[in-house]
């Protein structure tokens, strides 16, 4: 039992021993993904981390980072805190996976209005199953109090994840040519992007979160809080045995942001917007909030959380392991030469 303890720290309103209980609770959620390489426990100054290099000729560190963003508002008001962190762990390792590498290990960084042992607890709880899913392990983290600038119930949750990748394993855009095709990996749902805007169009403050909507077949709050889908297993397995050119996670900007990032010049991608099969929250969003289409696909996911850029020739094997590992892939397109980057028809 620590003997820390200030009377002064506490009357400015942080409370250190809260920080003590919030560790305790929180450990048992962070030794669920513990893989080999994890070196130390949580508590110490720094996360250690040996990564296995077995058979790699130029490793590659990749690193990302992010938050959860506003969508953290919808789990303040419901009081349900156990499922953002598995999207702060996804809007990180979804980026990493993008270049082929293989996410290690996590940090998270929770900044808090009072700490509360058993809420933190909670967010780590998501954090935890979100490295489980991504196979990496939760080496770290923060939880910081910030009374005065932070209201007592708010808080604000972020993260940071590193990757492995053979140099010569890195995906190459400059590999694409006309021809090659785009699969979809269908979303979970708005994922972690663009609540700004759903927070305004639903006016969430003074709505009943609990409705029940049939076409979602759910309430509106459990709609709008459904994590964001973590898709590095089914990635790395379809790397494993295709020719994969390019890889989109679909973030904030949509379709006509984050797809052209992967693509060359010279190069587009023309996705078939019929193909698209979009869930029904972007179609109660989109007309409640009289939001036009180009605003849709240019904000929001629409249905498809990543896209990946593969050869002709491999894309039915690229098919069948994202299929096996549990994803109902499916093809929305093809590259073909035009200065363009997307277009959507």
């Amino acid at each position: 039992m620590s003997k820390s303890f200030s009377a002064a720290y506490a009357a400015a309103g942080v409370d250190i021993e809260a920080g003590y209980e919030g560790v305790k609770l929180m450990k048992k959620h962070v030794e669920r993904t513990f893989i080999p390489g994890v070196v130390s426990d949580i508590g110490g100054f720094g996360g250690l981390f040996a990564p296995q290099l077995s058979g790699m000729k130029e490793p590659v560190l990749v690193s990302g980072t992010d938050g959860v963003g506003t969508k953290q508002r919808i789990a303040q008001l419901l009081k349900k805190h156990d499922t953002v962190g598995i999207d702060c762990v996804a809007m990180c390792v979804n980026d990493i996976v993008c270049c082929g590498a293989k996410p290690i290990f996590f940090l998270d960084y929770i900044a808090i209005g009072k700490n509360k042992p058993e809420k933190v607890a909670e967010l780590v709880l998501g954090v935890a199953e979100g490295c489980v899913q991504a196979g990496c392990a939760l080496i770290g983290g923060e939880t910081a109090e910030h009374p005065g600038t932070m209201q007592p119930d708010d808080y604000d949750l972020a993260g940071f994840s590193v990757g492995i990748v053979d140099k010569e394993k890195v995906l190459d855009k400059n590999k694409m040519c006309a021809g090659d095709v785009v699969i979809a990996l269908p979303s979970s749902g708005i994922h972690s992007n663009g609540y700004s805007l759903v927070r305004k169009i639903f006016d969430v403050e003074n709505t009943d979160l609990g409705q029940h909507f049939d076409e979602l077949g759910t309430t509106l709050g459990e709609a709008l809080l459904t994590p964001t889908k973590i898709y590095v297993q089914p990635l790395l397995a379809a790397i494993e045995v295709s020719d994969v050119h390019g890889v989109s996670h679909i973030t904030g900007g949509g379709f006509y942001e984050n797809i052209p990032r992967c693509i060359p010049d010279g190069l587009g991608a023309k996705i078939e917007k019929a193909a698209i099969k979009t869930p029904a929250i972007f179609k109660l969003l989109q007309r409640k909030g009289n939001v036009g289409e180009r605003d849709m696909f240019n904000t929001y996911n629409m249905g498809v959380g990543m896209s990946l850029v593969v050869s002709r020739n491999t894309a039915d094997k690229a098919l069948d392991a994202l299929r096996a590992a549990g994803e109902n892939a499916y093809v929305i397109g093809e590259i073909e030469k035009s200065e363009e980057k997307i277009a959507i028809c």
